[in-house]
């Protein structure tokens, strides 16, 4: 893969119990692509995934989520999993430094139940968006229209439903991010 994310730090916002796949593909296409890639938590030292029904991998966090800010960073990827989301979804500071990525027009990707963070925000009001299928009804409550496609950008979001949506997922991310500002136009539903 070409080094199109040169010169682009990105951050992956997660805690235990995210997605093993979820969160190790995206960063190795991100890396690959020649981008900064730092860990954003809710906590210090290591978070462990799931993978298959267990607790999986862990992997170092770079930087506490409470002391980090949109501004330092060109694009943002949540990966799902059942926990991880929960977990994001009710501390404050999650939701302020995700604001703030949507409100200075920043990339944003999230996979399965990743955009379950996203609704805490109130911005996927108006978007069109995909995710696991055990959501779709709390983003369609959320004011987002909701369908069942590998891989859906819209406005600079890219969402995806599952990991087997990971290279499809991976490769319209780093396209997004590569960007930048978000192309705006309608949303796009790809399928490969």
């Amino acid at each position: 893969m070409a080094k199109i994310l040169t010169n682009k730090k990105i951050a992956i916002l997660s805690t235990d119990g995210f997605e093993q796949s979820e969160l190790f593909e995206p960063r190795k296409a991100l890396l690959d692509a020649g981008a900064e890639v730092q860990i954003i938590s809710l906590h210090g030292g290591e978070i462990r995934g799931w993978h298959e029904g267990n607790w999986g991998k862990t992997i170092r966090v770079d930087a506490l989520v409470s002391e980090s800010d949109a501004d330092q960073f060109d694009a943002l990827v949540i990966p799902g999993g059942v926990i991880n989301p929960d977990k994001l979804r009710v501390d404050e500071n999650v939701i302020e430094f995700i604001e703030g990525f949507f409100h200075n027009g920043k990339p944003v990707a999230a996979i399965c139940h990743g955009p379950q963070v996203l609704i805490e925000t109130g911005l996927v009001a108006g978007k069109t968006m995909t995710s696991c299928r055990s959501i779709k009804t709390d983003l369609l409550n959320a004011g987002a229209t909701w369908v069942d496609k590998e891989v859906v950008v819209d406005q600079g979001l890219t969402t995806s439903r599952k990991p087997a949506d990971l290279p499809a997922f991976s490769r319209h991310m780093v396209e997004e991010f590569a960007k930048g500002v978000p192309d705006i136009h309608p949303q796009r539903s790809l399928n490969h």
